[in-house]
């Protein structure tokens, strides 16, 4: 437990990703160095082929605490996997799987590889019934299976800040104790940047819905806004701009990227607030404002009369002595 990700996570992970640069990836520091020679044991069937089975994707179903946003893997979304499956006739390199007991509707629990799993069901449904998936079998704990995931998932660029700050705040509560720096430790992340990732995650629901995708919900954004977060006044300024972006996108179909709205929450903060000085009114019998008034403490009363007021002098002063007690 103690050796984070360089420990446990990496002797079920080196090398484990998808096809097609590995849902172009980047390299990510001391987490995936090995991945090219992992590739290669695959290849030439010398690595764990004992725990490597095909099986029917409809029998798996993603772990609870799978980082990919499911509404979010589509054809468009999974097209780099689709043709390289095609290509090869099959998929090669095995999603992580653990078996699950009890469950009468399903034999495994998907621990990373939703990706490939959505891929495999796809081409079932679409003129492909011979494509299988191709596992790995391991037994694993839940907070085991929570560094696997995140092991092969981290350098992946199609998976968003969003996606993984949900993920990150379930564990973070049911794995770490709440502590920050035991879930860095066992992570090998910085305490910094965990604490920025999560930040994403603690956006108050009212903000969160101003964006049209959550996807677009950001480190950088998060850092933008949170700062703001803590003043009542600027959140309750904030919450009325994304109430009013929510509007526009429903009713005039507008839609913003996640910088733009995230300028707009911050500058709303800089207006100033705009309080009604006359909150009452009394009208003439013919409707007309005759004048507008409010009452403050102590019983001070402030009068507004219209420029152009439609109602002559003697209705005029009968409606302020209403107002005198």
């Amino acid at each position: 437990m103690s050796k984070g990700n360089k420990g446990f996570g990496s002797q079920f992970t080196e090398g484990l990703d998808d096809e097609i640069n590995l849902d172009r990836a980047t390299p990510a520091d001391g987490i995936i160095a090995s991945r090219s020679q992992t590739l290669a044991r695959l290849a030439t069937g010398k690595a764990v082929a004992d725990r490597t089975e095909w099986v029917d994707p409809a029998k798996c179903r993603p772990w609870r605490m799978h980082n990919r946003d499911l509404d979010h893997l589509n054809e468009d979304s999974c097209r780099d996997l689709i043709d390289s499956f095609l290509s090869a006739k099959k998929q090669r390199i095995p999603a992580i799987v653990r078996r699950l007991k009890g469950d009468p509707e399903f034999e495994f629990e998907i621990v990373a590889g939703v990706r490939r799993w959505w891929t495999v069901k796809w081409l079932r449904t679409h003129h492909h019934p011979e494509f299988d998936y191709l596992v790995t079998i391991q037994s694993v704990t839940d907070e085991e299976a929570f560094r696997i995931s995140d092991v092969e998932n981290r350098s992946r660029k199609d998976i968003s800040d969003w996606e993984r700050a949900k993920e990150y705040a379930i564990a973070l509560a049911e794995f770490y104790d709440s502590s920050q720096t035991q879930m860095a430790f066992h992570l090998n992340l910085s305490k910094s940047w965990l604490s920025r990732l999560l930040d994403v995650a603690r956006l108050p629901d009212e903000l969160v819905a101003a964006f049209s995708d959550t996807h677009d919900i950001t480190v950088r954004v998060a850092r933008d806004i949170k700062p703001l977060v803590g003043d009542p006044d600027g959140l309750a300024k904030m919450k009325e701009e994304a109430k009013r972006l929510i509007e526009a996108r429903q009713k005039e179909g507008l839609k913003l990227s996640g910088p733009e709205v995230a300028k707009r929450l911050v500058t709303a903060t800089l207006a100033p607030t705009i309080k009604s000085t006359f909150e009452n009114e009394l009208r003439s019998k013919s409707g007309e404002v005759l004048l507008r008034y409010t009452k403050g403490r102590g019983g001070a009363l402030t009068i507004k009369l219209p420029g152009k007021a439609g109602a002559g002098r003697a209705e005029l002063l009968k409606a302020i002595e209403s107002l005198l007690p």
